[in-house]
């Protein structure tokens, strides 16, 4: 294992992989990863099986057999993505097990389609959760205002849920409180809230990207100072709200002493966007216990060469943060704004990977 993910690792972020494919499974690559990166999780959306699907080989046979079967593009996905994920789960069964189902977690997302439509997204979520049928699956729901009520039934019923696509510190309280929401409703219920997990993907790199362009706009060099600043402090704030309502707060404490675990940070999308950044910094500078980073295989294999890890990078660092977003408004930026479109962009960019993948999938059934 590389020392720097060792030591990463050691500050107490867990190093899931944003990707998933049945050619990093058949492969061996996820197992010597898991072996040799200490990677103990994965996680996948929309766009990932998209990419990992369409043409791919290692998908030739499956699609032909059930081509034969009259199954529909839809079927077909649904069937390709939890065989997959299912496999991968296997894999990581002995992380979980070792670190009592911390980690060695697996995610699946509902249909992007269904990200404003409450009850849908729920019973797929349902749906996933039985057909992957492992303890360590988490079942992705976007953290859209529809998307809230979901999450909050999704753990009542004991799904084990990751919270996807949130951009704002609002849009991650609310998330946490959902997520307590459906603890208290399982406790009242009487599940085992010990055997409940949950992480909130708070994605990063996407800030930078929209904020830069303001502050570019701007002109100024107080803004110009500012660039590259915004997708780091956005997530250290949110971390202080974690702390607020996951180590401080009495509703969390009178669940955590009937067994509930915390829900866990999760920083997402964090490959570097703009080369003239330093392309581990969405990791070096988020570290802290109870935290998970997804991170693409580039981004991966560049901590390992290079990251400038030391020690917690955002504990120290939250009163700071909440600082640069007051400059942040000055110059001019509406934060709010630009996390909501946000939101609304990330949707659409899942819908428009799963449509892509329908096509494809279309085309190779035609093909038989």
């Amino acid at each position: 294992m590389s020392d720097r993910l060792s030591q990463l690792s050691q500050s107490g972020v867990s190093i899931w992989l944003d990707d998933l494919s049945r050619a990093r499974l058949n492969s061996g690559d996820l197992a010597r990863k898991i072996r040799e990166d200490d990677v103990v999780g994965v996680t996948t959306n929309p766009a990932i099986f998209q990419a990992a699907i369409s043409g791919a080989a290692d998908y030739a046979a499956p699609i032909a057999e059930l081509a034969s079967s009259g199954a529909s593009p839809e079927e077909v996905i649904k069937r390709l993505t939890t065989d997959d994920v299912r496999e991968a789960c296997d894999l990581f069964h002995d992380v979980y097990e070792r670190t009592g189902g911390y980690d060695g977690r697996v995610s699946i997302e509902v249909d992007p389609r269904l990200a404003r439509r409450t009850a849908e997204t729920l019973e797929q979520a349902g749906e996933l959760w039985a057909t992957v049928d492992r303890p360590n699956v988490m079942i992705k729901i976007p953290a859209t205002v529809e998307g809230l009520p979901a999450i909050t039934d999704a753990i009542a019923a004991g799904i084990s849920v990751n919270a996807t696509l949130i951009f704002s510190v609002e849009r991650y309280v609310e998330v946490a409180q959902a997520y307590l929401a459906g603890l208290e409703k399982a406790r009242r219920a009487g599940l085992d809230l010990s055997g409940i997990h949950s992480v909130a993907s708070f994605f990063v790199s996407r800030v930078d990207t929209a904020v830069d362009k303001l502050l570019e706009a701007n002109g100024s060099e107080e803004a110009k100072a500012l660039e590259g600043k915004a997708a780091v402090a956005n997530a250290r704030i949110a971390y202080g709200a974690f702390l607020d309502i996951f180590e401080g707060g009495r509703r969390f404490a009178d669940l955590a002493e009937a067994g509930a675990n915390l829900q866990r940070p999760l920083w997402a999308s964090t490959g570097v966007k703009n080369p003239a950044y330093r392309d581990t910094m969405y990791v070096d500078e988020l570290v802290s216990r109870h935290v998970v980073n997804t991170m693409p295989e580039k981004t991966l294999l560049a901590v390992a060469d290079h990251g400038d890890l030391r020690g917690d990078t955002i504990r120290p660092a939250v009163d700071d943060a909440r600082s640069l977003l007051g400059e942040l408004a000055a110059a001019g930026v509406d934060l709010a704004d630009v996390t909501s479109r946000l939101e609304y962009d990330g949707v659409a960019k899942f819908e428009i990977a799963w449509a892509d993948l329908i096509r494809a999938v279309t085309e190779q059934l035609h093909d038989h």
